[in-house]
């Protein structure tokens, strides 16, 4: 530990004192390992938050909300920061799992929205997409647990299981019917990269359905395949992605970028630092489209905003998600670690879209009560769309027509 962080934690412990922390709270502490964290632990996540979170904190707060609950994700609580979670070191290793890819599950996404456990979007051709689930879902009961005052990570840990162990949700659907469904866990490999297809000849279509560290080789693959069959434009299918690595979405962005901006990273005190394209798309100057909805979130959001700034794609579907913040992941010495919110993020053009999302150029909204197409039982397995029920992918396809008249004169 070094001298500025050693520092740092006896002026906390002083100010745990000073927030009326008496020595029976600490012999307590001690004895009720349910309740109390390991104060160590409890001082090392204070000093990140005091040094590290994006915005000022009062330790005093963090303290009290840490007494009121006795534990490191109540007093996180206190930052009303859903994106900024404690995770104990079986979390920490699933999450490290999560982002290879590989993992036994359902194969769903999800988040607090509202204080409530809900689904993201399910990952395609996994049991929970096959189950039914569905982005906007709250899961109200895992094998008969309540999700209330559940942390994300418990919730997620208690999904997860051996392959071909049963596990039962009470899921509460957007209109308000509550249904229990059994589902199968199975062997969940994630392909960031579902479809790849042309049509009408010569427009490539290529689905990407989440960023992790495989995503930008088998973009790269996808491309790569269709540039050999004559691709001349691009769609892109961001449609209900949740996001994922940073690294990948900026890796996935110099894709189709010049040297320039891809976003811009505001931390504390606005220090603002610019991730820069190298330059790996001035070879890919093709027409493109972004298609996006509400469930196209964080990676996605940089992704499509990066394009659309740039002039380089215009953007078709509904309003983003809105997710604007950049989390740190900062290993603990005892194997847990910190997921730490440590600056905002805008657009390459300097948009904050935090809570706001980014408009698309042309706005094509599904009709009320229809499931997005992506997830009706056309789009289960196989390489293949069905344009016909797809008025977003319609209007895609209308704007990229016109290049191809221009190619044929």
């Amino acid at each position: 530990m070094t001298n500025k962080r050693r520092v740092l934690l006896v002026l906390i412990l002083v100010t745990v004192l000073a927030v009326g922390v008496s020595d029976s709270f600490f012999g307590r502490a001690g004895a009720d390992e349910g309740r109390f964290s390991d104060l160590r632990t409890v001082l090392e996540v204070a000093a990140l938050i005091k040094t590290q979170y994006v915005d000022p904190v009062s330790l005093t707060d963090l303290f009290k909300a840490y007494v009121a609950t006795g534990s490191i994700n109540g007093m996180l609580g206190s930052l009303n920061d859903p994106y900024t979670r404690y995770m104990d070191p079986e979390a920490y290793k699933q999450m490290q799992v999560d982002t290879t890819g590989v993992y036994g599950g359902i194969g769903i996404v999800v988040g607090m929205r509202d204080n409530k456990l809900t689904i993201v979007a399910p990952i395609e051709q996994t049991p929970g997409f096959y189950a039914g689930l569905r982005g906007g879902d709250v899961i109200e009961f895992i094998d008969g647990k309540p999700t209330k005052n559940m942390s994300q990570d418990e919730a997620v840990s208690l999904m997860r299981g051996e392959p071909g162990a049963k596990v039962v949700l009470g899921i509460r659907k957007k209109n308000g019917e509550f249904q229990e469904v059994p589902i199968i866990r199975e062997v969940i490999e994630v392909r960031s990269v579902t479809k790849q297809l042309l049509l009408d000849n010569d427009i490539g279509y290529i689905r990407l359905s989440s960023f992790s560290e495989r995503s930008a080789q088998e973009l790269e693959q996808a491309l790569a395949a269709l540039e050999r069959q004559g691709m001349r434009s691009l769609i892109l299918d961001l449609r209900g992605n949740p996001g994922g690595l940073l690294t990948a979405a900026i890796e996935i962005a110099d894709k189709f970028l010049g040297q320039g901006p891809i976003l811009h990273v505001v931390g504390r005190n606005g220090v603002v630092q610019t991730i820069e394209a190298q330059g790996e798309g001035v070879e890919r100057r093709y027409p493109m489209v972004v298609m996006v909805d509400g469930y196209s979130a964080s990676a996605s959001e940089i992704v499509s905003g990066a394009l659309k700034d740039r002039g380089i794609a215009t953007l078709v579907g509904t309003q983003t998600f809105g997710k604007g913040l950049v989390q740190t992941v900062i290993p603990l010495r005892d194997g847990s670690a910190l997921s730490l919110t440590t600056a905002r993020y805008q657009t390459a053009g300097g948009s904050d879209i935090h809570s706001v999302g980014i408009e698309p150029d042309v706005i094509v909204s599904l009709p009320e009560g229809e499931e997005p197409p992506y997830y009706t039982s056309d789009y289960e397995g196989g390489n293949v769309v069905d344009i016909a029920k797809d008025i977003q992918l319609q209007a895609a396809l209308e704007v990229l027509r016109p290049n191809q008249l221009k190619k044929a004169s």
